[in-house]
């Protein structure tokens, strides 16, 4: 029997919380503040990458009770181009009109810092995703609704823009903000068990 290590979200995603916690898991949460418009990186998945280490280092740097911290962070790559959280509502319209009936790449990056030595495991999961071609009145409504200025490429798959999703290649839980295989692998190359952290 060993002692329950503790774990923390440095994320305010209530996403990434739910896949957590639906997955016996539950994390204290503590928000980075790193200004993400700051970091720059050659590719989206690097930028994924940088934007995770970031969040999971400076939440790290505070802790003294040797927790596990997961920080993440989501962009989707289309023609090249690193697409985050819209700047706006027409910014979001604009980038539905561009991505509907195409496929784009959501990249998250995954980080997973042991505060009790400071080691650091770090990796980005892919999914390929398959819009579908909603009208002009209907991405109206979804940008009307709110939702799309939250979330990495103006869109989830846990809300409104699912039915505007085809479908997807790869793991379902990375486009809503976190793959929990990537985390169980993360996690055993730090020597901890998914399993050993179940509440």
């Amino acid at each position: 029997m060993t002692d329950r290590r503790t774990l923390v979200l440095a994320s305010a995603s209530p996403a990434r919380l739910g896949l957590l916690r639906q997955a016996g898991l539950d994390p204290r949460v503590i928000v980075s503040g790193v200004d993400e418009d700051a970091l720059s990186a050659a590719t989206p998945a690097e930028l994924a990458l940088v934007l995770a280490e970031a969040k999971a280092a400076a939440v790290a740097a505070d802790l003294t009770e040797g927790e596990l911290v997961i920080g993440c962070d989501s962009v989707l790559e289309l023609d090249g181009q690193a697409l985050g959280k819209p700047a706006d509502a027409a910014d979001a319209l604009a980038r539905w009109r561009s991505m509907r009936g195409r496929s784009g790449v959501l990249r998250t990056g995954h980080c997973v810092i042991d505060s009790a030595n400071g080691r650091q495991v770090s990796a980005t999961a892919s999914t390929t995703v398959h819009f579908a071609e909603p009208d002009d009145a209907e991405l109206e409504a979804y940008v009307a609704s709110g939702e799309p200025l939250h979330v990495a490429g103006a869109f989830t798959l846990d809300g409104r823009s699912a039915p505007f999703v085809r479908g997807i290649e790869g793991d379902h839980g990375n486009v809503i903000g976190l793959s929990l295989p990537l985390l169980r692998t993360l996690l055993a190359d730090l020597g901890v068990r998914i399993t050993d952290l179940w509440g």
